[in-house]
C-alpha cells in the first residue's frame, strides 16, 4: 500500500507541478522534504546512488496495461508484421517457459517473484528469483564493440551508465525465442532495451524500461513501475521441472 501511494502522490505532484506554482512556503516546505528522503539514499564510495537489496515488483503480465504500481502504453504501435505475430501466439499449441527456457530480460524483470541487485562502482547486477537467473551490465565506461559480431542470447548484452543519479542500462542482441510478456506481446532480434533505475527514497526504485524494435513495433514505447525494497526478504532457490501439470492437463504445450 505504500508504494502504490507514493507512487500515485508522485504521478499527481508532478501533474500539479505543471499546472500551478506553489506558493513560497509549500515551495520551501516540499524542498526540505526532497532533500531529508535524497539525503537517506545509501550511496558508493564514487558517490553514486546504492540500488543494492532486495526488492519486491509488481506482477505485470501485459506491459501494455496499467495496474497497482506500475503504467503501461495502449494501445501498443505494432507494425503489420508485429500485430499479426501477437495475434497469432497461442500458449495452448506452444509456450517456452513450460518447457523451462529461460522467460528473457523483460519478463524475467515481469515476474512476481523478488530480484536482488548486486552493485559495485564498476559493476551492477540483477538477480532473479524466478529461474534462477542473473543479468550483468558493467558500468565502468566500457560499451557495445563495433568491430566484432555479438551473439544474440535469451537475455541480451548489456552495458551501463549514469545520467545523474539515475542508471541507465541498454541492452541489445536478443535471440527471438522469447516473448515480452506472460500475454505474448513479440519482439524480434532487432530489439534494443533501455532500463533506467531512480532510487527516489530509502525504500524505492521509480523503474521505466524503453522497448524499441522497429520490427514490431512502429516507435519505442514504455513502461514504468515502482519497486520496493524489502530489508526482511531473500530470494530463494527456484526450480523449474519436468512434469509439468499444465501439459497434463491440456493448457499448454
Amino acid at each position: 500500500m505504500q508504494s502504490g501511494l507514493l507512487f500515485q502522490f508522485a504521478i499527481a505532484s508532478l501533474a500539479l507541478g505543471i499546472l500551478a506554482l506553489p506558493d513560497a512556503g509549500a515551495q520551501s516546505d516540499s524542498s526540505t522534504n526532497r532533500t531529508a528522503q535524497t539525503s537517506a539514499i545509501p550511496r558508493l564510495p564514487n558517490g553514486k546512488p546504492d540500488l543494492s537489496g532486495v526488492w519486491e515488483r509488481p506482477y505485470v503480465p501485459d506491459m501494455s496495461r496499467n495496474s497497482k504500481n506500475q503504467k503501461g502504453t495502449a494501445p501498443l504501435p505494432f507494425t503489420d508484421s508485429g500485430a499479426q505475430k501477437f495475434k497469432e501466439y497461442d500458449p495452448a499449441k506452444f509456450d517456452y517457459t513450460g518447457h523451462c527456457l529461460p522467460q528473457g530480460l523483460t519478463r524475467s524483470m515481469n515476474s512476481p517473484f523478488p530480484i536482488q541487485i548486486v552493485q559495485t562502482p564498476t559493476t551492477f547486477a540483477v538477480l532473479y528469483e524466478a529461474w534462477n537467473v542473473f543479468h550483468v551490465a558493467p558500468t565502468d565506461g566500457r560499451t557495445f564493440p563495433k568491430d566484432k559480431e555479438v551473439d544474440p542470447t535469451w537475455m541480451g548484452t548489456s552495458f551501463g551508465h549514469w545520467d545523474g543519479d539515475t542508471l541507465v542500462v541498454e541492452t541489445r542482441h536478443f535471440n527471438e525465442r522469447t516473448n515480452l510478456d506472460t500475454v505474448g506481446h513479440p519482439h524480434s532480434d532487432q530489439m534494443k532495451i533501455d532500463e533506467s533505475y531512480q532510487r527516489v527514497d530509502l525504500k524505492h526504485i521509480l523503474y521505466e524500461v524503453t522497448i524499441d524494435d522497429p520490427k514490431t513495433y512502429t516507435k519505442p514505447w514504455k513502461n514504468s513501475r515502482m519497486f520496493t525494497l524489502r530489508a526482511d526478504w531473500d530470494i530463494m532457490e527456484y526450480s523449474c521441472e519436468e512434469n509439468n501439470k499444465d501439459f497434463y492437463d491440456g493448457h499448454i504445450k
